[in-house]
């Protein structure tokens, strides 16, 4: 076998190999995918997010789960998941100042004389 050969068949057998993975990479996409601009808009937002957990003991943990602006309490991992606490109101969004900021400039303090006493 001649090594052109060798070389035109390990290329082919690549592209091969990269026309199947963008096939499938189309197809999952395109067809399980959600296709409507109003969805690709909808899920590129954060509205479900674990804000702390916490161990109570080998199986069990409790999680602080926010949706929106309002955090819930659980307890999962026993033999049954219960919502302990409900409708916390979460810590507000960080809001960009409104005004410009101005920051001063001040003297630089004296360094501390230790050898006083």
């Amino acid at each position: 076998m001649e090594f052109d050969t060798l070389i035109l068949g390990v290329a082919t057998f690549l592209f091969v190999i990269a026309l199947v993975a963008l096939l499938v990479w189309a197809f999952k996409t395109f067809i399980f995918g959600k296709s409507s601009s109003a969805s690709l808009l909808r899920s590129r937002e954060k509205r479900l997010g674990v804000v702390e957990r916490a161990p109570v003991d080998g199986k069990r943990k409790l999680l602080l789960v926010r949706r929106d602006d309002v955090e819930h309490l659980l307890i999962i991992g026993g033999p049954v998941d219960m919502v302990v606490e409900t409708g916390i109101q979460g810590r507000p969004h960080l809001s960009p100042p409104h005004d410009d900021v101005i920051i001063a400039k001040t003297e630089a303090r004296p360094p501390p004389d230790y050898g006083k006493t």
